[in-house]
């Protein structure tokens, strides 16, 4: 990249009065957004007040159903969007409008807002990797090295982990669902630092809830101060303080205010964290009697390893799902509980939405890990008459900063998986009925754009 090119454009968040756009330049520079309802005329200016080399504009006055052509420039130059031609995809916009032409002007329609009144914001986040030194290793390929950060600057996991607290109280978040893979490996002191951490955004067990990834898998019984489980000393899924002996199962069932949760261990087996995910046979069936129970109410799952991966760009292996059977048992247990609908999970550090045949009213959403680029959370806007998923970029100044370096994984093909193929990956609307939530938790002040 040549110094003050203006490159990797994306459209990241996008709702119904709401845009959030970022790009990269070689060199610190002011970044502005002009944009309008019609591509001859882009007579709105959004700046950020500052020079930078990682820009970051939000576009805060947009109105629902209307259609929007922008262009993105720095010194003069216009930037380009993240190539995503390994999976035929659109980092800019939600139609082609602008493609073929140099550098836009692209184009966005807003959706409509969920209808009825706004509930609760639930930040959805997964793979925080604290401990983690090296993004982006993978066993076997020695050409992919892995990206670290720079000398001087702090472990990138903490990094990314504060911005996320940051952000998601920023956003309005009342509740957070972390879906695994905490630490790097399961050590005490990292799964300490993620307690401290994720502490900053409210309580363990009422303000936030945490379910095992396979980094988190058990270490050797009593290795650690006599804990069985590292894991479980500093996330009782009883919601306990921490420290205590790790015995028992991290898997639960919590009922907010008529929004039912449930966490599930995806990696409840010692191993090294291979393979694919598994829960044990008795896990399975407390799932299934709980949604048989509970079948009607408002349900949300979160669990490290997704269901299914599709539209991969790389081979996709057992270990970046769960078990088949298992998967095509809840499956079969969502076709008969109508009232879930959505599941959460992580693991692939990609955004990634599917809704398969047998259960058309879940939504499997994977969300982007935390640690690495695109680095950010999805937040679930739930309203009486349905609900947005939102995904946010970690907007802190470091955390940029190591974003941008990260997406060099993978010998930087690493947007063309992770960012998601489409704005709908990342961004998308359901009507429903959820009138049956009233929220328990307190609800924090929010942005224009985030309600």
């Amino acid at each position: 990249m040549s110094a003050g090119s203006a490159v990797d454009l994306e459209l990241v968040t996008l709702t119904e009065d709401l845009a959030v756009i970022t790009w990269h330049t070689g060199v610190e520079t002011e970044g502005e957004v002009v944009y309008g309802t019609h591509p001859a005329r882009l007579n709105r200016t959004a700046s950020e007040g500052r020079d930078t080399a990682h820009h970051h504009v939000e576009l805060t006055d947009l109105e629902p159903g209307q259609t929007y052509y922008y262009q993105a420039r720095s010194r003069g130059s216009a930037a380009t969007p993240t190539p995503l031609h390994l999976v035929s995809g659109n980092a800019v916009g939600t139609s082609l409008h602008g493609f073929g032409t140099h550098a836009g002007p692209y184009s966005f329609t807003t959706p409509q807002p969920p209808p009825g009144r706004h509930l609760l914001s639930v930040a959805l986040c997964n793979d925080l990797h604290l401990g983690e030194t090296t993004a982006g290793l993978v066993t076997g390929v020695p050409l992919l090295r892995g990206i670290s950060q720079r000398l001087g600057l702090g472990p990138y996991p903490e990094i990314m982990g504060r911005a996320l607290v940051e952000e998601a109280h920023r956003r309005g978040a009342g509740l957070l669902l972390a879906a695994g893979d905490i630490s790097a490996g399961g050590a005490p002191r990292d799964l300490a630092e993620a307690r401290r951490l994720l502490d900053g955004f409210g309580t363990h067990g009422r303000d936030y809830f945490v379910v095992r990834g396979n980094h988190d898998r058990r270490g050797r019984p009593g290795l650690e101060d006599g804990c069985e489980d590292n894991f479980l000393g500093a996330f009782p899924a009883d919601g306990g303080s921490g420290g205590e002996s790790g015995a028992g199962p991290a898997y639960f069932a919590r009922d907010l205010g008529g929004l039912r949760i449930l966490g599930l261990d995806t990696y409840e087996k010692r191993g090294s964290g291979a393979g694919s995910g598994g829960l044990s046979e008795e896990q399975l069936a407390w799932f299934r009697a709980d949604l048989r129970a509970h079948k009607d109410q408002p349900t949300v799952v979160f669990g490290h390893h997704p269901l299914t991966v599709r539209n991969s760009p790389f081979p996709v292996t057992s270990g970046q799902r769960l078990n088949r059977r298992q998967a095509r048992a809840i499956l079969d247990a969502y076709a008969a509980a109508p009232g879930v609908f959505l599941h959460h999970a992580g693991h692939t550090h990609r955004n990634k939405r599917t809704v398969l045949p047998q259960a058309r009213h879940v939504t499997l959403q994977e969300v982007g890990a935390v640690k690495e680029y695109p680095g950010g959370f999805c937040l679930l806007r739930i309203h009486t008459g349905g609900y947005a998923l939102n995904y946010y970029k970690a907007s802190s100044g470091p955390a940029r900063e190591w974003s941008e370096r990260s997406r060099r994984v993978a010998a930087g093909l690493w947007p063309q998986y992770a960012l998601g193929r489409s704005v709908r990956d990342r961004n998308s609307v359901v009507v429903r009925d959820l009138s049956g939530i009233t929220p328990t938790v307190a609800r924090r002040p929010v942005l224009r754009g985030a309600t």
